[in-house]
């Protein structure tokens, strides 16, 4: 069934945009991360403008965000007081991406700008998730004891204004909780990510939260943030396509709640080198398209210009 996206000005199917809206709840549900870093790429592969999917993306996260979080909240796999700090960098951060935002598209540079984000932080974090992954499967396969959780770097523990985030079992700074919130709130911005992707590691890897932890959290945050920066799109450059993204909606509340109940019968190695291998093949796809040789040489676009 064909229907008409009047910001976008692009005619879809919107059954294939329900199934894409439910496959990226799924796997909100599934990952802890909103899943917008696929989302977004492939209504860009299916002709959507790189800002329209940006702006209209962020309003689908956030249902497919709150449907995650409440079923990792009925677990107790939410630490709010963690998510609080992250969620204070986040807005700053969204605030200043979409003015960023705004100014690389009056310059003509938005699309560019977002093809090589995906292109840079989907290889660097798939690669580097894929490896850890295999890692921790041989461990496993070789019945070796689980790796050790090495200790914060010292200049980590020399941060002040240090908190104590008893549901993680944490004293750290909350600087480095609202520097990280900060720039994933910029990479929403720009990208139309809900920042999952960058998040999920730095919480395991740089913060030391519990694994449990992690997911839950993490769909915490990106609900406000992604709240935030729909409204800013839509206010500032009227990207956000209402139509898209009330199909994508309904999709993705659904897809999030059998996405958590699938998630916890899989171990985290698997969950995490799935996850890894799917952010590789987008980023594949997207760098394919930047250097491929095009059809048309030329093309006539309008920039949009502030009188």
């Amino acid at each position: 069934m064909q229907i008409y996206l009047p910001i976008a000005e692009v005619s879809v199917d919107a059954f294939v945009i329900l199934g894409l809206g439910g496959a990226v709840g799924f796997l909100s549900g599934l990952f802890g991360a909103g899943g917008a870093f696929l989302l977004t790429p492939l209504l860009i592969f299916m002709g959507v403008p790189p800002p329209v999917a940006v702006g209209s993306v962020a309003n689908e996260l956030i249902a497919a965000s709150v449907s995650g979080a409440m079923a990792h909240w009925r677990r107790k796999n939410v630490d709010f007081r963690m998510g609080g700090v992250l969620l204070v960098g986040g807005l700053l951060g969204s605030g200043f991406g979409v003015w960023l935002f705004g100014i690389l598209r009056k310059l003509g540079q938005i699309d560019l700008t977002i093809s090589v984000s995906y292109v840079l932080f989907l290889g660097t974090i798939g690669v580097f998730m894929l490896m850890e992954s295999v890692r921790a499967i041989m461990r496993h396969l070789n019945k070796a004891p689980p790796a050790r959780r090495t200790r914060h770097p010292n200049w980590v523990r020399a941060l002040p204004l240090k908190l104590r985030f008893q549901k993680s079992r944490l004293y750290i700074s909350a600087l480095l909780p609202f520097g990280i919130g900060f720039f994933v709130g910029i990479l929403s911005a720009i990208m139309g990510v809900g920042g999952g992707f960058v998040l999920i590691p730095a919480m395991i890897y740089l913060l030391g939260m519990p694994t449990a932890m992690v997911a839950g959290t993490s769909l915490f945050q990106i609900i406000f943030v992604s709240a935030n920066v729909t409204f800013l799109q839509a206010v500032s450059h009227q990207t956000v396509d209402i139509v898209l993204a009330a199909i994508l909606l309904v999709g993705a509340v659904v897809g999030a709640q059998y996405g958590t109940r699938f998630g916890a019968r899989l171990p985290a190695a698997q969950l995490r080198g799935l996850l890894a291998l799917m952010v590789l093949a987008v980023c594949g796809k997207l760098l394919f398209d930047l250097v491929v040789r095009p059809a048309d040489l030329y093309s006539i676009a309008v920039v949009p210009v502030d009188l």
